[in-house]
């Protein structure tokens, strides 16, 4: 099992398959790990392997990561760990997929580095529709299973860490204004439930320059189209 590891932060990863770099951001909320791609509609590391090399992640204190708290974390603290991974993996330009709290991962990427990311795949993200409360909520449930190992740090210092996350609009990570500019080509997949509201997965389509919306691609009679569109874009992307 390959670690990455960095100061005080040791990050889980897992590659498949070879060609072009894609790196993976799985669904789960806080808990963004490995796993969690086998329980989606339908799992990228499979779909994209045979042609790409596949580059999936636990994310920081999920899954086998860990790494340490402070009141200065946020979404950049992650941005951090996915960019130091992939300069240790010697990766440059790449594309990246990912699902849930992937799609605010994608933007704080393409903020810090939008020269790498040649192509983005988001698949149902989070985003602010009246249901701040469910992220709060979801937050707190996974840092009272990390508080027990964690005595060193303070009631005050969590809660920080959790409006540095989930006070903001829209995205969390990223305001309209950004995605309003944001050149990079990407694919746009509808959620449709409370911690993937529809107007997120539809605003971000419209605002976004060079977006592909994908309305269904969860029921198996769609995810042939879906898979030839993600495809398609990837491929059309890819550097020679």
């Amino acid at each position: 099992m390959p670690f990455f590891e960095r100061d005080d932060v040791k990050i889980y990863y897992e590659e498949h398959g070879q060609g072009f770099p894609v790196l993976l951001i799985a669904p789960g909320g806080m808990r963004s790990a490995v796993p969690f791609w086998s329980g989606t509609p339908w799992n990228p590391i499979e779909q994209l392997s045979p042609h790409y090399r596949v580059i999936a992640m636990d994310q920081r204190n999920a899954g086998q990561s860990v790494g340490p708290i402070s009141d200065s974390d946020s979404w950049h603290t992650f941005t951090g760990d996915q960019l130091a991974l992939l300069d240790h993996l010697g990766v440059d330009k790449f594309h990246v997929g990912g699902m849930c709290i992937g799609g605010p991962y994608i933007m704080g990427l393409i903020k810090a580095a939008p020269e790498r990311v040649t192509s983005a795949i988001v698949f149902q993200t989070i985003g602010l529709d009246g249901d701040r409360q469910l992220f709060y909520d979801m937050f707190d449930g996974w840092a009272d299973e990390l508080k027990p190992s964690r005595p060193e740090v303070s009631e005050a210092t969590w809660v920080s860490f959790r409006n540095a996350m989930y006070a903001g609009d829209f995205l969390f990570n990223a305001d309209r204004d950004f995605v309003r500019n944001c050149e990079t080509p990407m694919v746009v997949l509808m959620g449709n439930d409370a911690y993937h509201p529809e107007i997120s997965s539809r605003e971000l389509a419209e605002l976004a320059p060079n977006a592909v919306f994908i309305e269904k691609w969860k029921e198996p009679e769609h995810q042939g189209a879906a898979k030839q569109i993600i495809e398609k874009v990837l491929a059309e992307n890819t550097p020679s």
